[in-house]
């Protein structure tokens, strides 16, 4: 009887062939088709994958580098996973976008999604402002920044301003992504 004993049941295998982008990992590369002002497609190995949190709801964001820029995917793993790419790593101020600390806290206060403010030709609705929790990669300690989002009128673009305490104001254009173009290769 050396050889009775109890084999370990398989677990189940990943389908490698099939991974989607709520499945990534660090060390993967992501492939973004079509997303490049160009349209090329945006290649990356992601180096940072950052835990986000706001009340009850969780997300996460992979960055890497691009055409020696730094690219982001926030990736919302809902009932439908959403995706939205900020792909040019442009930093706007207030003045740029025409507003101020005051205009930000008056917008909060109400919660109105119908307000807005007009930012090159085009007018940006208020979607949500609220703080959020960001866990960076092996770190057991979070770091909190207050977040303003607005939608482009009629299109698929969004503005996202930051406040990190100490930190200026700073906003970034992102896009939405199809999860469906973006494929994911498992590092080995």
């Amino acid at each position: 009887m050396f050889f009775d004993h109890k084999s370990k049941p398989a677990l189940p295998q990943q389908d490698l062939a099939n991974l989607t982008v709520t499945q990534s990992r660090l060390g993967d590369v992501l492939s973004v088709s079509g997303a490049a002002a160009d349209f090329a497609d945006i290649d990356f190995t992601v180096d940072r994958l950052d835990g986000y949190e706001a009340g009850n709801r969780r997300w996460i964001e992979l960055s890497g580098a691009w055409r020696d820029r730094r690219v982001y995917l926030e990736v919302h793993n809902e009932d439908t996973p959403t995706v939205i790419g900020n792909f040019d790593n442009r930093r706007l101020t207030l003045d740029e976008l025409g507003l101020n600390e005051d205009d930000l806290a008056q917008m909060d206060q109400r919660q109105n999604p119908a307000d807005f403010f007009d930012y090159d030709g085009k007018f940006w609705l208020y979607r949500f402002s609220r703080e959020i929790g960001v866990f960076q990669t092996g770190a057991t300690v979070g770091r909190g920044f207050y977040c303003w989002q607005f939608q482009e009128q009629d299109a698929k673009r969004f503005l996202i301003i930051r406040k990190f305490e100490g930190e200026p104001f700073s906003a970034s254009l992102w896009v939405n992504v199809e999860p469906a173009d973006i494929s994911v290769f498992r590092s080995t």
